[in-house]
């Protein structure tokens, strides 16, 4: 059966993926610290972001194309922690702490300063915010179920991967879109929070209902 307390990945059981764990696993590299090292990636996106707000044209384009490589290099090391303590075999007593705990910062870093990167559109910086409290709310709901005795659950639709692969998918395209010359950026990084934040919200209600009715029997 399932480890309850890891989140089901496919790419787990990918032949690249167990390639690069192993190839990580032989440096030296603890989990723990592969975790933080998610976090400094997520801190690269946020800075980009926040760069991309003060910029216009290629170098913005650029600033965004490389908050969406930061975004997937934060998403790997969200990969290689687990599999290095589990497959690897050097997991440590505080390692739950350590794989759940700085995915919350990096859900806010990466949310927060897309929201302040958006141009001319009235309270940008307001939805960056909802769309990453509503992101840590899915987490925090999902642990609460773990700490009563429940399984925890890890459903979307907007659980971490699908929040991660839809900001990476925006950014490109906002990117895109400023290479064109459309001018539509910000806008369709708009709409991308907008669509986090929602999806954000129902993944939110819907664990919270599995939770109540696990509990109610």
């Amino acid at each position: 059966m399932a480890d309850p307390v890891r989140r089901p990945l496919k790419s787990r059981q990918t032949a690249w993926a167990s390639a690069i764990a192993r190839g990580v696993a032989r440096t030296g590299l603890t989990p723990n610290a592969i975790s933080l090292l998610g976090v400094g990636f997520a801190s690269g996106t946020a800075a980009s972001l926040f760069g991309a707000a003060g910029v216009v044209g290629s170098a913005r384009a650029g600033l965004f194309v490389l908050a969406a490589v930061t975004v997937q290099l934060r998403l790997l090391c969200n990969l290689l922690d687990g599999m290095v303590a589990v497959e690897g075999g050097k997991g440590t007593p505080a390692g739950e702490v350590f794989n759940d705990l700085p995915d919350r910062a990096s859900d806010l870093l990466a949310l927060v300063p897309a929201g302040y990167a958006l141009q001319g559109i009235p309270c940008g910086a307001e939805l960056g915010w909802v769309a990453g409290v509503l992101a840590v709310l899915t987490a925090y709901v999902r642990v609460l179920g773990g700490a009563v005795g429940l399984e925890q659950r890890f459903t979307g639709p907007m659980a971490k991967p699908h929040r991660m692969a839809v900001l990476t998918f925006g950014l490109l395209l906002a990117s895109g879109a400023l290479g064109l010359g459309l001018g539509a950026d910000s806008l369709m990084l708009a709409v991308t929070l907008g669509v986090i934040a929602v999806g954000a919200l129902v993944t939110a209600v819907r664990r919270t209902v599995a939770v109540i009715r696990a509990l109610n029997g």
